[in-house]
């Protein structure tokens, strides 16, 4: 079998892949032992927390997530009592999605070790490769400037 040119580790998407993996791994064992959660729920929970009540639709928008990934995740997040559901009063098809306050306490213990396996991460990194390699992956992802406001839903 002819492989040609091509060579694997040096294709883009397979090596963003790899090191978004890589990346996440340590993250992905500490919450998944102290909160039994999937990398799904975690990302559902942070958006909550980030952006404010929304709807699950929204959250499939802003965090590219399919909408069954989001539903079990949004079911398996109220089961564990980390949100709740209200029915919007624009739109009584639409329900709004609110983080309790246990959600709320295990998305700051969450956002502090995201932080803490950050820095270890970047340490491998020299402060200009760190915001060429953001500046990059902003402009790939297609957030562009937008993210660079964590207040302002994207």
């Amino acid at each position: 079998m002819s492989t040609g040119d091509f060579h694997l580790p040096h294709f883009l998407p397979y090596l963003l892949n790899q090191a978004a993996e890589a990346a996440s791994h340590e993250f992905q064992r500490y919450y998944r032992a102290r909160y039994g959660m999937l990398r799904t729920e975690w990302r559902v929970l942070f958006h909550l927390a980030c952006y404010g009540d929304m709807s699950a639709t929204r959250i499939c928008d802003l965090a590219s997530l399919h909408k069954t990934k989001v539903s079990r995740a949004v079911a398996a997040l109220e089961t564990k009592r980390f949100l709740t559901r209200a029915e919007s009063e624009d739109d009584r098809r639409v329900e709004l999605l609110s983080l309790t306050p246990k959600g709320l306490t295990v998305f700051r213990d969450l956002s502090g070790a995201a932080e803490r396996f950050e820095t270890d991460l970047l340490e491998h990194l020299t402060p200009d490769e760190v915001l060429h390699l953001r500046s990059a992956l902003l402009k790939l992802s297609g957030l562009g400037e937008r993210s660079l406001q964590p207040d302002v839903p994207l």
